[in-house]
């Protein structure tokens, strides 16, 4: 046990004490009560080297004195923080078009994002929302899917201004994926009455729908930072974080909802990234470097491409019946799949019609085949990251495709630095 000083009603370690050494002070025994004439030995010597019992008294209590004042604001701070534990963040909120104490239900709708929501059903065709969130600059959204998808649904977006001239909520309805198809002013909401005010940096969209019972497929979303709707278009950029949720407005449970048809989203991505956009490509390296490995190369070459015609069709076809399901706007993205398709047809059919290599036509065919490759493994390419996009997958996917296009890119360099070094 380190050896302390006694004064009276104070036990002070002397690690404590203005760093005195250690072999300065006299032992003493941690447990027992110092006697008198001790510890007016102790105050003379402490006094004699300048350390006056007085000042390290005034020195404690003003550290004692310090940390509650630091305790008082931090717990009146746990007491205003917003959740739905306490109503304290409610306390002074103004300017909305209802009493939010009076919301019933409440729950941590996006706990990653601190969004909280708040309701309750003020009459049978009427119902509150309040959604508070942080304030970081960015827009808040919650939308309302018939369906379960963004494409389709309503959505009530708030932001505050920072300019300071006030905040702006606004119904959107997601008509499609790009940024003209988010038409602001539209949707199926029956939105009586809106507001949005700023408190202790959270953001609180309050919002009155006229429904029976609103869609309980609810998603959030957040808006990237720093850009937000401005007059005179409103025009509302994509969002950079997103969840869909189920809510059970009786219970107030809500459920993250997963993504449907997941599972045909993965074989429809894999089945053409591998067929179009990967074998097509080491199918055409082996027919241009391998040809002194006659008549190995041909089967080769046919036997690869053949299976990337097989998974690319598959894939195509798997791609038409996820947007049957979902109803999903993805025309450009459908075309270049199709033309892709077309392609790799021509391609088999040019394999039947092959001339001899006897024969004059045979160099024309040769010119053919290679420049319809070519292109078809361009768009793949293209249509593979366009669909990553589109599938919101992110930089995982988009990382491991370019891998492997580097890694076939090196391999066709440097075979064919090989072949020109030999010629």
């Amino acid at each position: 046990l380190p050896q302390i000083v006694y004064i009276p009603k104070l036990i002070i370690y002397q690690e404590t004490l203005l760093h005195l050494p250690h072999y300065l002070l006299p032992p003493f025994h941690p447990f027992k009560t110092t006697p008198p004439l001790a510890r007016k030995e102790v105050r003379k010597k402490m006094e004699r080297r300048g350390v006056p019992i007085s000042s390290i008294i005034i020195f404690i209590l003003c550290l004692l004195l310090s940390s509650s004042a630091t305790t008082v604001p931090v717990a009146a701070q746990s007491q205003n923080a917003d959740s739905c534990s306490s109503n304290g963040a409610l306390v002074g909120l103004s300017g909305l078009p209802f009493d939010p104490s009076s919301l019933r239900q409440c729950l941590s709708a996006w706990t990653s994002r601190n969004y909280i929501l708040r309701y309750s059903q003020a009459s049978s065709n009427v119902w509150n929302f309040l959604l508070s969130a942080p304030d970081v600059n960015s827009y808040v959204a919650v939308g309302f899917s018939p369906d379960g998808q963004m494409v389709g649904s309503s959505a009530v977006v708030g932001w505050n201004a920072a300019d300071g001239s006030g905040g702006q909520v606004k119904q959107y309805y997601l008509g499609g994926q790009t940024p003209g198809q988010v038409v602001p002013d539209q949707g199926n909401l029956v939105i009586a009455t809106s507001a949005i005010v700023s408190q202790q940096s959270r953001l609180f969209m309050a919002f009155q729908l006229n429904a029976s019972q609103p869609s309980d497929t609810v998603l959030y979303s957040l808006g990237p930072a720093g850009t937000l709707p401005a007059a005179p278009g409103y025009a509302l950029t994509e969002h950079r974080d997103k969840v869909a949720t189920t809510l059970n407005y009786v219970t107030g449970q809500s459920s993250k909802e997963g993504r449907p048809y997941t599972r045909l989203r993965r074989s429809h991505g894999i089945l053409n990234m591998l067929g179009w956009g990967i074998l097509t490509i080491i199918g055409a390296i082996g027919a241009r470097y391998f040809k002194h490995m006659d008549p190995v190369w041909f089967y080769g070459h046919v036997l690869v491409q053949g299976s990337a015609f097989i998974m690319g069709t598959v894939g195509v076809i798997a791609g038409l019946v996820l947007e049957g399901n979902l109803s999903a706007n993805v025309s450009t993205h459908k075309g270049l799949g199709i033309f892709i398709l077309v392609l790799g047809c021509l391609q088999v059919m040019a394999i039947l019609i092959r001339p001899e290599k006897s024969s004059k036509y045979r160099s024309y065919w040769n010119l053919y085949h290679y420049a319809v490759g070519r292109i078809l493994i361009a768009f793949a390419v293209g249509n593979v990251f366009y669909g990553i996009h589109l599938g919101g997958e992110g930089s995982g996917w988009n990382g491991g495709y370019g891998v492997a296009l580097a890694v076939l890119f090196v391999i066709a360099i440097t075979l064919e630095l090989r072949m020109r070094l030999k010629e």
